[in-house]
């Protein structure tokens, strides 16, 4: 998983404020976040010295690009379409009384998980406990998947 330092280490560390952050560090915590783009680093981007940085930042951020609000990324390349993170889910769990693992149907507007085509995709992702003001860190989806498919970053 990515981290603000492996971010920061690639960027001018000027602290220029040309971006409107206040340091690079808060910069680096932004492009994390997914909140801000490599590209709104003036210094990175005019010089040609910065190359390699930013060919290095545009692959290490490339996955956080695709995350939902609470940093989850479900990978379709690599989901079998088990099903597992769709039973683990404390949310669908709670709101899935046939533990099918399909949501309890398509009408469902509370489950998270559910495996359609044969992949697992995520909707109603404001359900999810790590998605609000009362956030917890829950890894319930993650430990059960064998192809380690779903990631939070």
């Amino acid at each position: 998983m990515t981290s603000a330092m492996e971010i920061y280490q690639l960027l001018p560390k000027t602290n220029c404020k040309e971006c409107n952050e206040s340091t690079c560090m808060a910069f680096a915590v932004a492009l994390l976040s997914g909140s801000r783009q490599y590209t709104e680093c003036p210094p990175l981007i005019k010089d040609d010295k910065y190359h390699n940085s930013r060919i290095k930042l545009e692959e290490i951020l490339k996955p956080i690009r695709g995350a939902e609000e609470t940093g989850l990324i479900v990978h379709e390349e690599l989901c079998s379409g088990c099903g597992n993170c769709v039973v683990a889910c404390p949310v669908n769990v709670a709101n899935d009384p046939h533990g099918s693992g399909r949501g309890f149907g398509p009408t469902n507007d509370k489950v998270i998980f559910r495996v359609i085509d044969g992949k697992v995709k995520a909707a109603n992702i404001e359900e999810c406990r790590r998605f609000g003001k009362n956030r917890i860190m829950c890894n319930a989806c993650i430990d059960p998947c064998p192809t380690e498919a779903i990631e939070f970053v």
